[in-house]
């Protein structure tokens, strides 16, 4: 996994999905519902949003 700014990136999806979509916030919310604290945040820099969880570094 991915580290940034002290987050682990658990998935990676293009800014640039089908209109309607929201394959992140879905892959997201399926990681909650798992008992996993992720949430999407936006990268700028390559267009795409991030499923994130923070502070788990220690845990690899």
């Amino acid at each position: 996994m991915n580290t940034r700014n002290g987050r682990v990136v658990l998935r990676s999806f293009p800014a640039g999905g089908p209109r309607g979509s929201w394959p992140a916030e879905e892959f997201a919310q399926a990681r909650r519902l798992e008992g996993e604290t992720a949430e999407v945040v936006m990268d700028l820099a390559s267009d795409a949003f991030l499923v994130v969880q923070r502070g788990r570094e220690g845990l690899e």
